[in-house]
This record gives structure tokens, C-alpha cells and sequence, in this order.
């Protein structure tokens, strides 16, 4: 079964929520899709405006909205105050462990995860929808590095 285009997939969830078709919405979703990795909002509004775009702030925090509710992109907290997103849009589900001393957020598949999250959900009488796992620690090269200078 062919992935539908993400730009096809936004106009019928806007259409289907009769929400506005707005040129602004696709260019924010343009640049949502030449993302790579995790963005936050401010990121992507001061990238855009430092290629000419006149979108607002709001606009673009809007959008994001929009398109989290549609599934193109997820919101994540990685234990900091400010939202980041990612494409997942046509993606294989995924999850993900962060360094708490650099930030560095790197992605892992394990359908463990998986089962063992619909096997909880069964025995708490639960439909099973999703799982996100985040895992925290230290990474490699910090760890090195703090062997370095104690």
C-alpha cells in the first residue's frame, strides 16, 4: 500500500476538521518536512524568517499544533521546558534515549517495547494505542569525559 504524500494527508485532515487551506500552513509544513531530527518551534520560526518568510510565531506554533493532531509530526518533552518535534509521519515507529549532561537525543527500535506495552495495557483492561518510551542517562562521550577530568 503506497504512503499517502504528507501535503495530501494535511488538506484532508484540515478539510475534514473545516479548518482554513492556507498557503502560510503549507509553507510551515514544507519546512516541517526539510527538518532533520528534533526542532522546537522557535528553531524552525527563525529558520524560516532567516530564508524570507513573513509567517508569524503564532502561526507557526499553530501549525505544529495542527499537524501533531494530524500525525505528520510528534511533540516530545525530553525533560526540558521547551517542546521539540520530529517527522513521523511515514517513519517506523520509534523510541529514545538522552544524554542529561549534552542534550544528545539518539533513536532506538526494540519491538519489545512494543509487546510488552500492549501486554500491560491487556491486563489493565486497556486498548492498546501507542507507546513512547524516553530513556535518560549519560552517553558514551560524556562519560569519557568526565573519566578525563574528575
Amino acid at each position: 500500500m503506497k504512503t499517502p504524500d504528507p501535503k495530501d494527508f494535511f488538506t484532508q485532515y484540515l478539510k475534514r476538521n473545516q479548518y482554513r487551506i492556507t498557503p502560510e500552513r503549507f509553507e510551515i509544513l514544507e519546512a516541517v518536512l526539510h527538518c532533520d531530527g528534533h526542532f522546537d518551534a522557535d528553531e524552525l520560526f527563525l529558520r524560516m524568517k532567516n530564508a524570507g518568510s513573513k509567517v508569524s510565531r503564532a502561526t507557526v506554533y499553530n501549525t505544529l499544533d495542527k499537524l501533531t493532531d494530524c500525525g505528520i509530526v510528534a511533540r516530545y518533552r525530553f525533560g526540558e521546558r521547551l517542546a521539540r518535534y520530529e517527522i513521523v509521519f511515514g517513519s517506523e515507529h520509534h523510541h529514545h534515549i538522552i544524554c542529561r549532561v549534552c542534550g544528545k537525543i539518539e533513536e532506538f527500535v526494540d519491538k519489545r517495547v512494543e509487546r510488552f506495552a500492549r501486554d500491560a495495557a491487556t491486563s489493565m483492561k486497556y486498548g492498546f494505542q501507542n507507546t513512547v518510551l524516553h530513556i535518560y542517562g549519560v552517553c558514551r562521550d560524556c562519560q569519557a569525559g568526565k573519566e578525563k577530568n574528575p
